[in-house]
């Protein structure tokens, strides 16, 4: 499927020649500098002054931080903005894109994070139960900025987004009575009891994707009926694209500056709960990526079913860990020490999806 032309980012730079990572950007040319930098600035934040995570958290947007929520709707904005929605329907006659998506991420993502969780996490079940929330909260925010970064299909991950988000309201609760109580209890393990109605986890659909959503619509059936699609995708877009790297940044600096004390106060427990972190987004991206390859997507629908299958909804996570057990609980602190992870290792897989194009897609590497 043709793609409208991509914004800048630190994907063409992997791409292309000296000359072309030269004319780049700043911004996209240095992006692993500043995550690492906004990371250190956040935490640093936390530390020098503890009170600035009740300030933060005193106002929220559907169980979230609402400096962090405006971060995410900003940084979400660009990237679906560029959507060609009209294009939609070949996304969702791809049965071969389809199919194997909703079995990654309803079958195959929930069982490995509670495989590695009892694995891993045999002798703390705070954190294990954790783990397991977050592998059964599917992403609908942060993957769409890896995708976009990594040159994947933005129109794809779109309709991936969406689809998730509708399984995710109806099957969030019945997969965590599954994976925390009726499974453990067949197996002879420890059981777990989670109550979670589906009105919270559709109110956070409808704010972090559905703002966003139908802005970028708006915003793409205004422009491109007042002034073209040419000056829209050539002019405008380039305009706002920065939008979502500089909320992205914005994002990570204030949700590490959230979690900054309890990352330098825990830091053994931040390493435990990390390691199961890892390996999942490892096994679920180089699994799913080579699932797309062996099923001939190409390269930007293969990058993208294994984006939207490695990403977690950390928001929904750590609202549902906090409403359960409690802010201080220790199924809360393995949610918010997921996206601490989540952004480093995602950002890494973008440079090795941009490097697995030039070796296994050099045709579609050429094209860009």
């Amino acid at each position: 499927m043709s793609q409208p032309p991509a914004i800048s980012t630190p994907s063409m730079a992997a791409a292309g020649t000296t000359s072309v990572a030269a004319r780049l950007p700043r911004l996209d040319r240095f992006l692993p500098v500043w995550i690492v930098s906004a990371m250190a600035a956040g935490i640093g934040l936390g530390r020098l002054a503890p009170g600035l995570n009740r300030a933060l958290n005193h106002v929220q947007l559907a169980g979230t931080s609402l400096p962090i929520a405006v971060g995410l709707l900003v940084m979400m904005y660009p990237v679906l903005a560029k959507v060609r929605y009209g294009e939609m329907n070949r996304v969702t006659s791809d049965r071969r894109l389809l199919i194997p998506s909703l079995a990654l991420n309803w079958i195959i993502g929930p069982a490995l994070m509670f495989t590695l969780a009892w694995l891993l996490l045999p002798d703390l079940p705070a954190y294990r139960t954790g783990l397991i929330i977050v592998g059964l909260a599917r992403c609908i925010a942060m993957v769409l900025i890896w995708n976009d970064l990594a040159c994947g299909d933005g129109t794809a991950a779109a309709v991936l987004v969406a689809i998730n988000s509708l399984f995710q309201i109806v099957a969030f609760a019945g997969l965590g009575y599954f994976y925390l109580k009726l499974l453990p209890g067949w197996l002879g393990l420890t059981t777990t009891t989670v109550q979670v109605s589906m009105w919270p986890i559709a109110r956070s659909v409808l704010i972090f994707l559905g703002i966003p959503l139908a802005a970028g619509w708006a915003t793409r059936a205004i422009g491109e009926r007042t002034r073209g699609r040419e000056w829209y995708e050539a002019r405008f877009l380039p305009r706002i694209g920065p939008l979502a790297l500089y909320g992205l940044l914005f994002t990570i600096v204030i949700l590490f500056a959230l979690q900054g004390n309890a990352i330098s106060h825990h830091p053994f427990d931040v390493a435990r709960i990390a390691l199961p972190l890892l390996c999942y987004f490892a096994i679920m991206w180089t699994g799913s990526f080579a699932l797309g390859r062996s099923l001939h997507l190409s390269y930007p629908r293969t990058a993208t079913l294994a984006f939207t299958a490695a990403g977690n909804n950390f928001e929904l996570a750590i609202a549902v860990a906090i409403g359960t057990f409690g802010v201080t609980s220790g199924q809360a602190l393995a949610g918010v020490v997921g996206p601490l992870i989540e952004v480093p290792a995602l950002v890494g897989l973008v440079y090795v999806s941009l490097w697995a194009r030039r070796r296994f897609f050099p045709e579609d590497a050429r094209r860009t």
